[in-house]
Protein backbone atom coordinates (compact mmCIF):
# COMPACT_ATOMS: atom_id res chain seq x y z
CA UNK A 1 0.00 0.00 0.00
CA UNK A 2 2.65 2.33 0.68
CA UNK A 3 4.57 1.90 -2.76
CA UNK A 4 1.21 2.78 -4.46
CA UNK A 5 0.98 5.85 -2.36
CA UNK A 6 4.19 6.51 -3.16
CA UNK A 7 4.07 5.81 -6.69
CA UNK A 8 0.78 8.54 -6.97
CA UNK A 9 2.01 11.19 -5.03
CA UNK A 10 5.51 10.90 -7.25
CA UNK A 11 3.85 10.87 -10.03
CA UNK A 12 2.06 13.99 -9.82
CA UNK A 13 2.15 17.04 -12.74
CA UNK A 14 0.75 20.36 -12.63
CA UNK A 15 1.21 23.91 -13.96
CA UNK A 16 3.87 25.94 -13.46
CA UNK A 17 2.97 29.92 -12.87
CA UNK A 18 5.24 30.54 -16.23
CA UNK A 19 2.64 28.57 -18.14
CA UNK A 20 -0.12 30.05 -16.42
CA UNK A 21 0.92 33.27 -17.29
CA UNK A 22 1.53 32.96 -20.72
CA UNK A 23 -1.93 31.39 -20.84
CA UNK A 24 -3.45 34.33 -18.98
CA UNK A 25 -1.63 36.66 -21.77
CA UNK A 26 -2.81 34.83 -24.92
CA UNK A 27 -5.94 35.45 -23.52
CA UNK A 28 -5.93 38.98 -22.40
CA UNK A 29 -4.46 39.52 -26.38
CA UNK A 30 -7.15 37.77 -28.19
CA UNK A 31 -8.96 40.14 -25.71
CA UNK A 32 -7.69 43.15 -26.86
CA UNK A 33 -7.60 42.71 -30.33
CA UNK A 34 -10.89 41.65 -30.49
CA UNK A 35 -12.00 44.72 -28.47
CA UNK A 36 -10.10 46.77 -30.69
CA UNK A 37 -11.65 45.71 -33.95
CA UNK A 38 -15.43 46.27 -32.64
CA UNK A 39 -14.18 49.86 -31.40
CA UNK A 40 -12.81 50.17 -35.44
CA UNK A 41 -16.27 49.24 -36.71
CA UNK A 42 -17.96 50.91 -34.75
CA UNK A 43 -15.81 54.41 -35.20
CA UNK A 44 -16.16 53.85 -38.69
CA UNK A 45 -19.87 53.05 -39.21
CA UNK A 46 -20.12 56.33 -37.12
CA UNK A 47 -17.96 58.33 -39.44
CA UNK A 48 -20.15 56.96 -42.50
CA UNK A 49 -23.25 57.67 -40.38
CA UNK A 50 -21.96 61.58 -39.74
CA UNK A 51 -20.96 62.03 -43.79
CA UNK A 52 -24.50 60.97 -44.46
CA UNK A 53 -26.29 62.66 -42.22
CA UNK A 54 -24.29 65.69 -43.65
CA UNK A 55 -24.77 64.98 -47.17
CA UNK A 56 -28.18 65.14 -46.85
CA UNK A 57 -28.44 68.30 -44.96
CA UNK A 58 -26.44 69.93 -47.57
CA UNK A 59 -28.63 68.86 -50.06
CA UNK A 60 -31.95 69.78 -48.06
CA UNK A 61 -30.15 73.24 -47.68
CA UNK A 62 -29.21 74.03 -51.12
CA UNK A 63 -32.68 73.73 -52.42
CA UNK A 64 -34.31 76.27 -54.49
CA UNK A 65 -38.55 77.22 -55.52
CA UNK A 66 -40.58 78.73 -57.87
CA UNK A 67 -41.58 82.15 -56.77
CA UNK A 68 -45.28 83.14 -58.57
CA UNK A 69 -46.55 81.50 -62.16
CA UNK A 70 -44.53 79.98 -64.97
CA UNK A 71 -45.30 81.94 -68.24
CA UNK A 72 -44.92 80.98 -72.07
CA UNK A 73 -43.97 82.63 -75.00
CA UNK A 74 -46.73 81.25 -78.04
CA UNK A 75 -45.69 81.83 -81.60
CA UNK A 76 -48.10 80.52 -84.16
CA UNK A 77 -49.86 78.61 -81.27
CA UNK A 78 -46.58 76.80 -79.98
CA UNK A 79 -44.28 77.43 -77.08
CA UNK A 80 -41.35 78.72 -77.68
CA UNK A 81 -39.74 80.10 -74.57
CA UNK A 82 -41.29 79.80 -70.46
CA UNK A 83 -40.26 82.08 -68.01
CA UNK A 84 -40.55 81.45 -64.09
CA UNK A 85 -38.66 83.06 -61.44
CA UNK A 86 -36.69 81.53 -58.56
CA UNK A 87 -35.58 81.84 -55.18
CA UNK A 88 -33.67 79.88 -52.08
CA UNK A 89 -36.01 78.21 -49.76
CA UNK A 90 -35.89 79.48 -46.30
CA UNK A 91 -32.81 78.50 -44.75
CA UNK A 92 -31.35 77.82 -47.65
CA UNK A 93 -27.66 77.72 -49.15
CA UNK A 94 -27.28 79.87 -52.49
CA UNK A 95 -26.92 78.45 -55.59
CA UNK A 96 -24.79 79.63 -58.41
CA UNK A 97 -26.25 80.38 -61.94
CA UNK A 98 -22.96 81.03 -63.72
CA UNK A 99 -24.40 81.06 -67.28
CA UNK A 100 -21.22 79.80 -69.81
CA UNK A 101 -18.32 81.50 -70.39
CA UNK A 102 -15.71 81.04 -73.72
CA UNK A 103 -13.76 78.33 -72.46
CA UNK A 104 -16.65 76.45 -70.47
CA UNK A 105 -19.82 75.97 -72.63
CA UNK A 106 -21.76 74.22 -69.98
CA UNK A 107 -24.19 75.87 -67.67
CA UNK A 108 -23.71 75.43 -63.75
CA UNK A 109 -27.24 74.73 -63.61
CA UNK A 110 -28.85 72.32 -66.12
CA UNK A 111 -32.29 72.51 -67.31
CA UNK A 112 -33.92 69.75 -69.18
CA UNK A 113 -37.51 68.83 -71.09
CA UNK A 114 -39.45 66.35 -71.10
CA UNK A 115 -42.80 65.24 -72.57
CA UNK A 116 -44.78 62.24 -74.26
CA UNK A 117 -42.51 62.84 -77.49
CA UNK A 118 -39.14 64.17 -76.73
CA UNK A 119 -36.21 64.33 -74.18
CA UNK A 120 -33.96 67.36 -74.60
CA UNK A 121 -31.10 66.83 -71.32
CA UNK A 122 -30.11 70.19 -71.40
CA UNK A 123 -31.66 73.56 -73.00
CA UNK A 124 -30.16 77.29 -73.15
CA UNK A 125 -31.57 79.39 -70.53
CA UNK A 126 -30.75 83.36 -69.65
CA UNK A 127 -30.85 84.81 -66.35
CA UNK A 128 -32.47 88.53 -65.66
CA UNK A 129 -31.53 89.58 -61.79
CA UNK A 130 -34.99 91.13 -60.03
CA UNK A 131 -33.85 92.55 -57.04
CA UNK A 132 -30.19 92.39 -56.31
CA UNK A 133 -27.13 95.14 -56.74
CA UNK A 134 -23.93 92.43 -56.74
CA UNK A 135 -22.32 91.34 -59.31
CA UNK A 136 -21.86 87.76 -59.28
CA UNK A 137 -24.79 84.93 -60.29
CA UNK A 138 -24.94 83.33 -57.14
CA UNK A 139 -29.24 83.59 -55.90
CA UNK A 140 -28.50 84.44 -52.32
CA UNK A 141 -31.51 84.27 -49.69
CA UNK A 142 -33.90 87.17 -50.53
CA UNK A 143 -33.16 87.83 -54.44
CA UNK A 144 -35.16 86.18 -57.16
CA UNK A 145 -33.87 85.52 -60.86
CA UNK A 146 -36.02 85.40 -63.85
CA UNK A 147 -35.08 82.45 -65.56
CA UNK A 148 -36.15 82.53 -69.78
CA UNK A 149 -35.84 78.80 -71.21
CA UNK A 150 -35.49 78.82 -75.01
CA UNK A 151 -37.94 75.96 -76.20
CA UNK A 152 -37.37 76.73 -79.94
CA UNK A 153 -35.47 73.27 -80.12
CA UNK A 154 -38.13 71.60 -79.37
CA UNK A 155 -40.22 71.92 -82.14
CA UNK A 156 -37.75 72.06 -84.57
CA UNK A 157 -37.19 68.44 -85.87
CA UNK A 158 -40.73 67.11 -84.67
CA UNK A 159 -43.89 66.49 -86.81
CA UNK A 160 -46.69 69.30 -86.01
CA UNK A 161 -48.63 66.96 -83.79
CA UNK A 162 -45.99 66.58 -81.55
CA UNK A 163 -45.11 70.55 -81.46
CA UNK A 164 -45.94 72.03 -77.98
CA UNK A 165 -49.51 73.14 -78.36
CA UNK A 166 -52.64 73.86 -76.28
CA UNK A 167 -53.17 70.99 -73.96
CA UNK A 168 -49.64 69.99 -74.32
CA UNK A 169 -48.07 68.57 -70.98
CA UNK A 170 -44.24 69.18 -70.49
CA UNK A 171 -41.58 69.12 -67.39
CA UNK A 172 -38.87 71.10 -67.12
CA UNK A 173 -36.34 69.66 -64.45
CA UNK A 174 -33.93 73.06 -62.72
CA UNK A 175 -30.71 70.56 -61.90
CA UNK A 176 -28.14 73.01 -59.60
CA UNK A 177 -24.49 71.93 -59.00
CA UNK A 178 -25.50 71.25 -55.52
CA UNK A 179 -29.13 70.38 -53.80
CA UNK A 180 -32.50 68.79 -55.43
CA UNK A 181 -33.76 68.87 -58.69
CA UNK A 182 -36.90 71.12 -59.24
CA UNK A 183 -39.47 69.36 -61.20
CA UNK A 184 -41.52 71.29 -63.15
CA UNK A 185 -44.40 70.06 -64.85
CA UNK A 186 -47.04 72.18 -66.55
CA UNK A 187 -49.93 71.86 -69.22
CA UNK A 188 -50.43 74.68 -72.34
CA UNK A 189 -54.10 75.80 -71.59
CA UNK A 190 -56.56 75.98 -74.45
CA UNK A 191 -56.56 79.27 -75.04
CA UNK A 192 -53.39 80.78 -75.89
CA UNK A 193 -52.23 84.21 -76.80
CA UNK A 194 -48.75 85.28 -77.60
CA UNK A 195 -48.18 85.26 -73.00
CA UNK A 196 -49.93 82.83 -71.96
CA UNK A 197 -49.61 81.19 -68.21
CA UNK A 198 -49.09 77.84 -67.58
CA UNK A 199 -50.43 75.81 -65.19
Amino acid sequence: MRRLVRRLLGNQQGITGIETAIILIAFVIVASVFAYVVLSAGLFSTQKAKEAINAGLEEARSTIEVKGNMYGTMVNSVLTSVSFTLATTTGGDMIDFTPPSAGNITNKVVISYTDAYQMFPSLNWTLNKLNTNSTDNILDNNELFLITVDLTPISANVSDDKNPRPYHKFSLEVKPPVGAVLVLERTIPARVDEIVNLY
